[in-house]
């Protein structure tokens, strides 16, 4: 038994698998693709069609034009190593006499190591960082009466501020949902 089977194993009989399983399963991009299609289409899935849509996104073609052989490698794969993985560390129920294949709730736990980030993604804590600066700012400019700052009070700064941090945060998390595995059509990774 190897040391990623036997902690596996050990982290079968706990409800949070330990990081190095979880990075060691994530590792693999096909078992990504096949976590996206599992969280994001259906559930269960018959384990041809997902083969095919993991071809699809690997070889950046609609899932109709995919070959035969990119199917089949793909299909193979799944069914002799990642899936039997995913089975082992408990985040899919993979039923190979009938080719089916679902997500179990432990799945659920793998959602904050599968956000992904673009490259071109806002950098939400500078962000706030620069919100508070400027609203601190503002509202000590206000409460010291310095030039047309001090025409507004205090409180109207503080309330303008409020609605800013409510109306970013709902921004935030719009954007948050948007980078989930399993969210959009195609995972975030293949654009």
């Amino acid at each position: 038994m190897s040391e990623i089977q036997r902690r596996a194993s050990d982290d079968a009989e706990s409800d949070t698998p330990s990081r190095d399983v979880i990075f060691q399963v994530l590792g693999n991009q096909r078992r990504r693709y096949a976590l996206h299609y599992l969280k994001h289409y259906e559930n269960p899935a018959e384990i041809g069609t997902l083969a095919t849509q993991v071809a699809a996104w690997e070889n950046e073609v609609p899932a109709s034009d995919v070959t035969s052989q990119q199917r089949k490698r793909v299909y193979n794969t799944l069914q002799q190593a990642h899936l039997p993985k995913l089975n082992e560390t408990g985040f899919v129920e993979y039923d190979a006499a009938h080719g089916l294949v679902e997500l179990t709730d432990r799945a659920g736990g793998l959602d904050v190591y599968l956000e992904l980030e673009p490259e071109n993604s806002l950098p939400w804590s500078e962000y706030y960082l620069v919100l508070g600066g400027t609203g601190l700012a503002l509202t000590t400019a206000a409460w010291l009466d310095a030039g047309p700052l001090g025409a507004v009070p205090p409180a109207i700064w503080g309330m303008l501020l409020g609605a800013l941090v409510v109306v970013s945060g709902v921004a935030q998390r719009y954007y948050r949902r948007n980078v989930r595995l399993g969210h959009a059509e195609a995972p975030v990774e293949t654009e």
